[in-house]
């Protein structure tokens, strides 16, 4: 377009010589903000008989829209401090154009943002109506930076939906959106989006995020990018592939702030991409940004719930917030012992400075956070130095509060208490009491199967680890657990299932997959004679399965082993120590009388051919029973 004007206007130059010597020199003519006519794109052609014509196409059309000198209206419109001084210049003392009615309407929402009383009002001023419709009768005419501000100002000052002039400006917005800079498409979505939504704009909003995507590759800024993630990347899938292909491309160019803004972005959304992950995880790493407060807590948030690790920014996050923790609050310790224990990172000194840190400030922990620092503790199976201090306070905040608590919080406390061997029969009492955990027994969704199981591990706990326990107990019905189906089966799973089926033989010596009343499953399930020997499963007695079967008694020195597989995922992170739920699970096992053989993935991984595997299975059953032994 700028190539045709300047053709045109070469063009019209000549003919101008030409045809009228005596006209102006080049130097006086005005193109903008002048008395005189602006140059046109149109010119006649060479043979033009009379410069009456040539003057006449001058006047005919113009090529800028004038943008009139600052006049003494505009300079009222910055000062005014009060809404009553910007609508006094509706008055027959200034002649508004049509820009300049359109700014009174921006600035209205300025000086009325602290002062909603007064915005309801404004709505029904008769000047305010009369300001309104000048803007409309002249909305073609304004410049398009003015126009998007303008839809916003309308938005903020709550213009009804069913507005004939809210409506004007939207249709206006859609009709130039092909038009618009990039700069102005982004205004919009970063300050329109929400009331779009709410005052029923929906397909002005799509339409805008449709030219969005299209044009994506305008952006060439990492502010543009990190607003458009932040604004828009939750309305539009497509749209947000398209920025974290951006984000990949700039990454280089954000600061701290810009990173914690993506790595929240993604985290809000759920959006656990990989490669943009450690590409932020590199700049991290690699810049030595001063990371404030806030942002080391957003961090920590948006990796645990992504539940990406990156050991380096992790080590980061630890030392940097143990150098400020005295400025911390007993509800910001407890939002970064969730986050660590999200990513299942168990710092030990930071741990233990969060434990020192909340002693010390007892008086000032509510309950919600103590909850908090308890479930993390118990995932990471973290028992601080001062444990006899630290679950004095648990136990003396849950005496009088933990009927109060909701149910789904009450099991998941005592399950706690019980992963770190800290629990107490009264507790046990209130979730097993019969009119507690009834609720949770015919629940089909996921989040009351889980509640279930949990309420069976706290029933092995009494029944096994508190033998002065008196009850109550959940029912047998509630006890069977639910077998994990065989098309979900890893490949740490099968392979130990075949290793075990060609080291055993037959069937009769062994069982895969045992169920027991425990709320575990065992991997597989073999028993021992006093020489070592394998012994036929279904001829004794199995007091710890769902359904006890069998009649005859154990022989003397017959020794029940569980195998149990430990995956990567039921590790500490960058560590060989179980996570809480798997030490439950095994300590559990041992108290049901059984031998445990450990077959944990980063042993398996060295195995290659089928014989090391048999002999590395014989080799753990011989040490389980030698420990025995030796005991």
């Amino acid at each position: 377009m700028a190539a045709r004007l300047v053709k045109h206007c070469m063009c019209l130059l000549r003919e101008t010589t030409r045809l009228v010597p005596t006209m102006a020199p080049l130097g006086q003519l005005r193109l903008a903000g002048a008395t005189h006519k602006t140059l046109t794109s149109s010119v006649t052609s060479p043979s033009s008989p009379s410069p009456a014509s040539l003057t006449e196409l001058v006047g005919k059309e113009q090529v800028f829209t004038p943008y009139p000198e600052h006049q003494e209206a505009d300079y009222l419109i910055e000062k005014a401090t009060r809404p009553e001084q910007l609508l006094e210049l509706l008055g027959a003392d200034h002649s508004l154009h049509h820009n300049q009615a359109a700014h009174i309407l921006i600035r209205l929402p300025r000086l009325l943002s602290e002062k909603p009383k007064e915005k309801a009002l404004l709505l029904q001023d008769a000047r305010f109506q009369r300001l309104v419709h000048l803007v409309n009768s002249q909305i073609t005419s304004a410049w398009h930076g003015t126009l998007v501000k303008l839809l916003r100002s309308l938005y903020t000052l709550g213009l009804p939906a069913t507005s004939k002039e809210l409506q004007s400006v939207e249709q206006e917005v859609h009709w130039r959106l092909r038009r618009l800079k990039y700069k102005h498409l982004v205004f919009l979505v970063e300050s329109c989006a929400s009331y779009m939504k709410e005052q029923h704009s929906q397909e002005l909003l799509a339409e805008l995020l449709v030219h969005l995507e299209r044009r994506w590759t305008e952006i060439d800024d990492s502010r543009t990018v990190v607003t458009l993630m932040v604004k828009a990347g939750h309305l539009s899938e497509s749209l947000m592939n398209r920025l974290e292909d951006k984000c990949l491309e700039l990454v280089e160019q954000f600061g701290p702030d810009e990173l914690r803004k993506v790595l929240v972005t993604l985290a809000a959304q759920n959006r656990r991409s990989v490669p943009l992950l450690r590409a932020v995880s590199y700049h991290l790493v690699q810049k030595p940004f001063p990371l404030t407060k806030g942002m080391l807590l957003d961090l920590a948030y948006a990796y645990g719930k992504l539940n990406f690790h990156q050991t380096q920014v992790s080590q980061r996050l630890a030392a940097d917030l143990l150098s400020i923790m005295p400025s911390l609050t007993p509800g910001e310790v407890a939002r970064c012992a969730k986050s660590f224990a999200l990513l299942k990172w168990l710092n030990l000194p930071l741990f233990e400075a969060f434990t020192q840190h909340l002693l010390s400030r007892a008086q000032d922990l509510s309950l919600t956070h103590l909850c908090n620092m308890l479930l993390a503790f118990a995932r990471l199976n973290f028992r601080p130095e001062q444990e006899e201090q630290f679950f004095s306070l648990v136990h003396e905040r849950l005496e009088s509060t933990l009927g109060s608590l909701e149910p789904v919080l009450q099991v998941d406390l005592v399950w706690a208490l019980c992963v770190l061997q800290q629990v107490r029969d009264v507790e046990l009492q209130a979730v097993l009491d019969a009119g507690f955990h009834t609720q949770f027994l015919g629940g089909k969704s996921p989040k009351d199967q889980s509640t279930l199981q949990k309420l069976v591990h706290i029933n092995t706990t009494a029944r096994l680890e508190h033998p002065e326990y008196k009850g109550p107990l959940l029912p047998a019905s509630a006890v069977a657990p639910i077998p994990s189906a065989p098309d979900k089966m890893t490949p740490l799973q099968k392979e130990l299932q075949d290793a075990l089926k060609a080291l055993l033989g037959s069937a009769d010596r062994g069982s895969l997959e045992v169920a027991t009343q425990y709320g575990w499953v065992l991997d597989a399930e073999v028993l021992l004679d006093a020489d070592g020997q394998f012994l036929p499963l279904r001829d004794f007695v199995a007091p710890h399965l769902v359904q006890p079967s069998g009649s005859q008694p154990l022989p003397p020195g017959a020794k029940r082993l569980a195998f149990l597989r430990w995956e990567f995922p039921n590790f500490s992170s960058r560590s060989k120590d179980l996570l809480g739920r798997f030490v439950l699970a095994r300590r559990h096992v041992l108290a049901a009388g059984f031998l445990v053989v450990d077959v944990p993935y980063y042993e398996w991984l060295d195995l290659k051919s089928e014989w090391q595997k048999g002999a590395y299975l014989k080799d753990k059953m011989r040490k389980a029973v030698a420990e025995e032994l030796a005991k």
